[in-house]
C-alpha cells in the first residue's frame, strides 16, 4: 500500500513538474512561428519590435504583439493533470467487432451437431446448431433443443454459458449441443 502511495506521488510531483517546465502545447510552436522582428510570446520578452542596438528592460511588462492560441495552464488545471493517475483493469479490453466461433462435432445416440456462437466483444449475441438430424423422432428432438437454446433470444444468449436447462425428452441431443457450446466458448 505504501509503495502504491509512494509511486503516485512520484507520478504526481513529477507529472506536475512536467506541465509547469513545459507550458501549454501550444505556446512553444507559436513562439517559432514568429518571425525575428517580431516580439516573442516568451513571458519576459520586451512587448514591441526590438529597436536596433536597445535591450529589453526587466522591470517593464511583457505583453504579447499576437493573443496565444491557447491559454496557458492555471494551477488547477495543471494539478489535475498532475493527479490523476493511470487506471488498470482486469478486464480484458472489450472489441465492437463481431466474430464467430465454432464448438467440435459431437456424435450421440441420434446422430452428431456441432454449435456456432457469435459473439460481440465477449458477449454471446447468437448461437445454433448444426448438422443436426431431420425428420423422424431424433428431428422432433433436435428442432426442440433448436427453438429452446439457439437464436438471438435462446437460453444460451440469456445464461453466457454452457448451463443450460435439458430440454425433456431430448437428454441427449441436449447434452451433445451442450458439449459442443461450451467447447465452443473455451475456443473463444
Amino acid at each position: 500500500m505504501r509503495r502504491a502511495l509512494l509511486a503516485i506521488t512520484g507520478l504526481a510531483a513529477s507529472t506536475t513538474a512536467l506541465v509547469v517546465l513545459k507550458g501549454s502545447p501550444g505556446t512553444s510552436q507559436v513562439a517559432q512561428d514568429l518571425p525575428a522582428d517580431q516580439a516573442s510570446v516568451v513571458p519576459g520578452a520586451s512587448g514591441g519590435p526590438a529597436a536596433p542596438g536597445a535591450t529589453p528592460d526587466p522591470a517593464a511588462p511583457s505583453r504579447s504583439t499576437r493573443p496565444s492560441r491557447t491559454p496557458a495552464p492555471t494551477k488547477s488545471t495543471a494539478t489535475a493533470r498532475a493527479t490523476a493517475a493511470p487506471r488498470t483493469t482486469t478486464s480484458a479490453p472489450k472489441s465492437s467487432t463481431t466474430r464467430t466461433v465454432t464448438g467440435p462435432t459431437v456424435t450421440y445416440k441420434y446422430g452428431s451437431l456441432q454449435v456456432r456462437i457469435t459473439l460481440s466483444g465477449s458477449r454471446i449475441v447468437d448461437a445454433t446448431a448444426l448438422g443436426m438430424p431431420v425428420g423422424g423422432q431424433s428431428g422432433l428432438r433436435a428442432d426442440d433443443v433448436q427453438a429452446r437454446y439457439s437464436g438471438t433470444s435462446g437460453e444460451v444468449v440469456a445464461k453466457q454459458s454452457a448451463n443450460l436447462n435439458t430440454v425433456s425428452g431430448a437428454t441427449y441431443t441436449s447434452t451433445a449441443y451442450k458439449q459442443s457450446l461450451q467447447a465452443a466458448i473455451d475456443r473463444a
